[in-house]
C-alpha cells in the first residue's frame, strides 16, 4: 500500500509541479517503437494512452508530447470495467440523456455514458496493460451466453436519484463475472481489482434540481427496459492526474500571444482544476492539454464543456450475448421461463459451464443448414475534404484565373487543373474545389477502408464539387474507381441558409462531371432534384429534407448491397443519422454546435438493428483523421537577412 500511496501523492495540481483505446496485442508494436529509439517507458506510455492501436498512433502521441514535463512520470493510468448497452435499449437511454439535458440542463449522470459499473477504479502498470486486456478477453469468452438476457431492470426514483437497477439474483451473476475478471487480472497482470459490491444499476440522473424531478421522472418512465440489447464488457482507462478536473473541449484554434499561454487545436481536450485558477484573469482559464500534456492560460470562450468520459481510452470491448434476441421470449433466461425471480437452482446452473448446452443455443445454430449469415446494412456518412476557399480565402479565384478565364495555380496545395464550367470560372465562387491536401485526405480514408476489408456498394454525394471530388478520391483509395459510380443527390446539399447571396450555387451537371473523368452515374435520377431546393430554407425544412433523402436512399439500396457511403457536408453527419435512430432533431443552436466540431473527412457509421428499420451509431471501421494548421512559407521573407 505504501507504494500505491506514494503514487497517489504525486497527483497534485499541475501548476504547483512546474515552474511556470478493441483489445490489441502490441508486443510487436512495442518492438518497432524500441527499434526506433524510443525509451521503453515512453513507448509503453504511448501505447497505453492510445489504446494500443498501432505504431503510427503511438508515434503521433510521442511527438505531440515531446515537451510534456511529465512524459517520464511513472504514475500509471486508472482502469475500470463497465457493462455498456447497445442496440434499441441504448437508443432509448441516449434519447433520455439528450432530452433530459435539453429540458433540465446537465446533471452529474451526463459526465459518463450509460453503463453498469462492474468494478471500482484500479491501477495497472503500463507494462501489464496488454495482459490486463487479455484477462478481460478470456473472462468474456468464458461467460459468453451465460448471463441472462435481457437484463431485468427496474426503475427507481427518489428526490435526488433516478436509475435502473438490475434484479438482485441476476446482479449476482454479473458480480460473479466481475469476480472472475478480478481473478484473471490478478493472475495475468498483477492488478488488484475490487468487484462492485453495491447494487448494480444504470444511473439516469443525480445531483439535479428538485424542480426538475417531475420532468426527469416522466422521461425515465418512457424508457422501455425490456428492449433487446447486447451488453458489452468494456475496459476503460483515464489519466489519474485529471480525475477531479473539469473536462473542456477546444472549439477554435488559438495561437499564444505570451509565453504563459497555451496553444489550442480544434478538437483537443483541456483539463481544468479550480485550484489552478487563482492567477487567471477574467475571461481566461488555466488548463492542461490532453494532446500535448502542456499547461497554460487560454481564452475561456475558445472552449466548451465536455463530458469526463470523452477523454477515456478503450482497452477491450467484448459482447456477453450469444443468442438471438428474437429467439427467446422477453421473459426467458437462456430459453427458460423467467417470472421476475430466479430460483437458486437456475442461478447455480448459470454458473456451471456443463449446463450451457441446455441453454438457448447460439445464433448461428438457429439457421437452417447451409444458410449464410445475413450481413447488416451499414451507412457511412463522411464530410468532404479541405476546401480551397477556406485555405486560400474568398479571393482565390482572382489569384488563379487570368483575364481570359484560364486557371493556373500559385501554390502546391492548389490542384494542377480544374474541370471546365459552362457558366465560366465565376461559378467556382459558390462551388469551390478541394485542395491537393483534401484529395490526399480522401484517398487516405479510402485506403483505410480497403485495409479494413470494407467495400462500398453504393456511394451518394452532394452536388457540391468538393463532395464529388472527395467521393472520387475515396473510391481511388478503395481501388473501386470506375467500378462504383457516384450518385449525385441534390437532396444531400447542406442547409441552404448557409449559402451567401440570393441564389443557390450553379453546380456542374453529372454529364459534365463525367466528361471531366469523374466517376459519376449519369443515369441516376435524384430523389430530390435541384428544382426542389430553396434559398434560405428553415432549419426544420433542412432536417426534414435530409431525413427524407436518407430514408429513400436506404430503401433504394435494401437487398441490393450492404454498405452505403454518403459524402456530403459537416452537417450531414448529424442530419442524415439522427432521425433514422429514432431520435428527435436537436434545436438549431445545439445542431450548429455539433456541426462546428466536425473536421474535414469527419466519418461516422450506422448499422441497422436486424430488420427493424431502426439504426444505431457504431464505431467506424477506420481510425480518425487529424490534421493541423500549415501556414504559407515565403523563403524571401524568412531567409533573406538585411
Amino acid at each position: 500500500m505504501a507504494a500505491k500511496e506514494d503514487l497517489y501523492a504525486k497527483v497534485t495540481p499541475r501548476r504547483q509541479r512546474q515552474n511556470r483505446p478493441s483489445t490489441v496485442k502490441h508486443g510487436s508494436t512495442l518492438d518497432v517503437l524500441l527499434s526506433m529509439g524510443f525509451p521503453k517507458t515512453r513507448a509503453l506510455k504511448a501505447l497505453v494512452s492510445t489504446g494500443g492501436k498501432n505504431v503510427q498512433a503511438a508515434c503521433d502521441w510521442l511527438f505531440s508530447h515531446v515537451d510534456d514535463p511529465f512524459l517520464d512520470d511513472p504514475l500509471p493510468r486508472e482502469y475500470v470495467l463497465y457493462l455498456r448497452p447497445s442496440g434499441p435499449l441504448l437508443q432509448q437511454l441516449s434519447h433520455f440523456w439528450q432530452q433530459s439535458r435539453l429540458s433540465c440542463g446537465k446533471n452529474k449522470a451526463h459526465n459518463i455514458f450509460p453503463h453498469i459499473t462492474l468494478c471500482q477504479f484500479f491501477m495497472c502498470p503500463d507494462g501489464k496493460v496488454e495482459a490486463l486486456s487479455e484477462a478481460l478477453q478470456s473472462t468474456a469468452a468464458k461467460w459468453k451466453g451465460r448471463i441472462p438476457m435481457p437484463l431485468p431492470l427496474e426503475l427507481y426514483i427518489s428526490s435526488s436519484f433516478i436509475g435502473l437497477f438490475v434484479e438482485e439474483q441476476v446482479a449476482e451473476v454479473l458480480k460473479h463475472f466481475a469476480a472472475d475478471f478480478a481473478t484473471e487480472a490478478a493472475a495475468k497482470a498483477d492488478a488488484h481489482v475490487e468487484p462492485h459490491k453495491k447494487q448494480l444499476h444504470v444511473t439516469l440522473a443525480y445531483h439535479f434540481q428538485a424542480s426538475h424531478l417531475a420532468a426527469l421522472e416522466k422521461l425515465a418512465k418512457n424508457i422501455q427496459v425490456s428492449l433487446a440489447c447486447d451488453w458489452l464488457a468494456v475496459l476503460f482507462s483515464r489519466d489519474i492526474r485529471f480525475a477531479n478536473h473539469e473536462t473542456l473541449q477546444v472549439m477554435y484554434p488559438y495561437v499564444p500571444q505570451n509565453d504563459d499561454e497555451l496553444e489550442l487545436l480544434t478538437g483537443d481536450f483541456i483539463f481544468m482544476s479550480p485550484v489552478e485558477q487563482s492567477t487567471a484573469s477574467e475571461g481566461w482559464v488555466y488548463g492542461t492539454s490532453l494532446g500535448t500534456g502542456l499547461s497554460g492560460l487560454l481564452p475561456e470562450n475558445y472552449v466548451s464543456r465536455a463530458d469526463e468520459s470523452d477523454t477515456w481510452v478503450v482497452h477491450g470491448s467484448h459482447s456477453i450475448l450469444n443468442y438471438s434476441p428474437s429467439s427467446c421470449p422477453s421473459n426467458t433466461v437462456g430459453g427458460l421461463l423467467f417470472d421476475g425471480e430466479l430460483n437458486n437452482s437456475l442461478l447455480d446452473s448459470l454458473m456451471d459451464p456443463s449446463t450451457l448446452s441446455g441453454l438457448c443455443p447460439p445464433m448461428q445454430a438457429l439457421r437452417p443448414a447451409g444458410q449464410a449469415s445475413l450481413s447488416k446494412m451499414r451507412l457511412f456518412v463522411c464530410r468532404h475534404g479541405e476546401r480551397m476557399d477556406v485555405v486560400f480565402g474568398k479571393h482565390w479565384i482572382a489569384q488563379c484565373f487570368d483575364s481570359k478565364g484560364r486557371y493556373f495555380r500559385s501554390n502546391l496545395n492548389m490542384p494542377t487543373s480544374l474541370p471546365p464550367r459552362s457558366g465560366g470560372h465565376r461559378d467556382y465562387d459558390k462551388d469551390c474545389p478541394i485542395t491537393v491536401f483534401g484529395s490526399t485526405q480522401a484517398r487516405l480514408v479510402g485506403e483505410a477502408l480497403l485495409e479494413s476489408h470494407t467495400a462500398v456498394d453504393f456511394i451518394y454525394c452532394s452536388p457540391s464539387l468538393r463532395c464529388v471530388q472527395t467521393a472520387q478520391n475515396i473510391l481511388q483509395g478503395l481501388q473501386q474507381d470506375g467500378k462504383t459510380k457516384i450518385r449525385v443527390e441534390p437532396g444531400l446539399f447542406e442547409w441552404t441558409k448557409w449559402v451567401s447571396g440570393t441564389s443557390l450555387p450553379t453546380w456542374i451537371t453529372p454529364a459534365d462531371l463525367a466528361a471531366a473523368n469523374l466517376s459519376v452515374d449519369t443515369t441516376y435520377r435524384p430523389h430530390i432534384p435541384v428544382s426542389k431546393l430553396t434559398v434560405s430554407e428553415s432549419y426544420e425544412t433542412y432536417i426534414s429534407r435530409s431525413f427524407q433523402v436518407t430514408r429513400e436512399i436506404l430503401t433504394e439500396c435494401k437487398n441490393m448491397g450492404n454498405t452505403i457511403l454518403i459524402v456530403a457536408h459537416a452537417s450531414s453527419l448529424e442530419a442524415c443519422t439522427r432521425q433514422i435512430q429514432g431520435l428527435s432533431p436537436q434545436n438549431s443552436k445545439d445542431f450548429v454546435q455539433v456541426v462546428r466540431k466536425i473536421p474535414y473527412l469527419g466519418f461516422c457509421a450506422c448499422e441497422e438493428m436486424g430488420e427493424t428499420g431502426v439504426w444505431h451509431l457504431v464505431d467506424p471501421p477506420i481510425l480518425p483523421l487529424t490534421h493541423g494548421p500549415n501556414h504559407s512559407f515565403n523563403w524571401r521573407e524568412m531567409l533573406i537577412q538585411d
